[in-house]
């Protein structure tokens, strides 16, 4: 565990200790693999080297090195952050903000890159690792605002992080408010996993009650504010104070989304994603997504092939009701855009993946049907192949020697 540790960010706070973990069922317990990593998490000869560093009382310089090898093969941008989305002005990368979909503008303020507690698959795990040069934040509000005015086209802007939630009252008012007097912007959103890792920050923080009177602030100033909640599993929402803070927020005006990858050895099961939703529509909120594990970390351990994801959300999806059918997936967060898996069918005599694009890089592929062959290990959007004679994929170009004897499948 230390040697994974040494590798992957790990953090956990007492409630999650105290509240969340059942210690008589670990390491069997979900809560318990969400967030003590597993030796089994890395490559055997990986976690060996450093565990054999750590045992005969290597330098930290020399732990470093051998972690930062390893990290090196783990692909920690999979969306291109350090590049494809971040904006610029006179050539000049604007820091902490990406614009991947034209309507929607990410920010990471500099202050809410860390978490309450980490969760061992987490595709951001290279915010939280010590590496400046993995590190993708703004302390800059001027800046975002800035930006987002120039840019009629930006309707929502998302703190994401880390979680923003771990900046206090006083700090977040100051990125949120100068955004109330844009008037083409409709929603401010908020990524955070605080109510599943710390409840109290809503209820008995000290500066809980502010932090509500903030959110009532942006509702009042005509924005949607919607909080966009990150549960895992169903045991998350079962300790009453999280019930409480739910229903403050709510109370607020604040609509709140739930939403999750689908992980191996935590949620692989429709009977929990059912139960789940279940819960989140009980306590007024809206389930939202379903998402595949990045092609990131630890993806081979926690990752579920396309095809068992598809299973498994089917398998909860139509055991609910329509008012938790808000719910999409399994979704995948790739380079081109958000890709859902609608089903696997069979086209002109061949098994194939039926596919569309929920969002885009390009808006012109936003809900646009494609197909890939049938891959029962697929994991990933990059592990499809063009499916039905086409030789690539909508976002792709051509290949250049191509002919045109192949079936365009977006055209089916």
């Amino acid at each position: 565990m230390q040697a994974v540790a040494t590798v992957l960010p790990f953090r956990v706070n007492s409630y999650v200790l105290d509240e969340l973990i059942d210690w008589d069922a670990a390491p069997n317990d979900p809560i318990y693999r969400l967030v003590f990593p597993q030796a089994d998490m890395l490559p055997q000869s990986d976690v060996t080297r450093i565990a054999d560093l750590i045992k005969a009382g290597a330098p930290r310089k020399e732990l470093n090195e051998a972690a930062n090898a390893v990290r090196a093969r783990l692909n920690p941008h999979p969306a291109g952050q350090m590049d494809l989305n971040v904006p610029k002005v006179d050539d000049e990368p604007i820091p902490g903000i990406q614009h991947k979909y034209q309507e929607t503008v990410l920010f990471f303020p500099k202050q809410g890159q860390t978490c309450h507690a980490y969760c061992t698959y987490c595709f951001r795990w290279a915010q939280f690792v010590g590496d400046a040069d993995l590190k993708f934040a703004s302390s800059e509000i001027d800046q975002l605002v800035d930006y987002v005015r120039s840019h009629p086209e930006v309707t929502s802007v998302l703190f994401t992080g880390g979680d923003p939630m771990i900046m206090g009252e006083g700090v977040i008012s100051k990125y949120i408010e100068p955004l109330l007097e844009i008037e083409h912007l409709e929603a401010i959103r908020i990524g955070t996993k605080a109510l599943a890792y710390w409840p109290q920050r809503f209820v008995t923080d000290p500066d809980a009650d502010d932090t509500l009177r903030l959110f009532e602030k942006v509702v009042a100033s005509g924005k949607n504010l919607a909080f966009m909640a990150h549960f895992s599993h169903p045991n998350e929402m079962r300790p009453e104070i999280v019930q409480e803070a739910v229903r403050r927020i709510r109370s607020t005006g604040a609509v709140i989304r739930t939403q999750a990858p689908l992980i191996r050895t935590i949620n692989d099961d429709p009977a929990v994603w059912e139960s789940m939703w279940r819960t989140h529509l009980r306590h007024g909120m809206v389930p939202y997504y379903m998402f595949v594990e990045r092609d990131t970390g630890p993806q081979d351990y926690f990752a579920v092939p396309l095809a068992e994801a598809y299973e498994i959300f089917r398998g909860a999806y139509k055991n609910v009701s329509g008012l938790a059918r808000t719910v999409r997936g399994p979704s995948m967060s790739a380079t081109p855009g958000k890709v859902c898996v609608d089903g696997v069918t069979e086209v002109a005599g061949e098994k194939v993946f039926a596919l569309h694009f929920i969002q885009a890089r390009d808006p012109e592929l936003v809900g646009r049907p494609f197909f890939a062959k049938y891959d029962e290990k697929a994991a990933w959007l990059f592990d499809l192949k063009p499916a039905l004679g086409a030789t690539h994929f909508p976002w792709e170009t051509p290949p250049a020697a191509a002919g045109d004897g192949g079936v365009d499948p977006t055209r089916l």
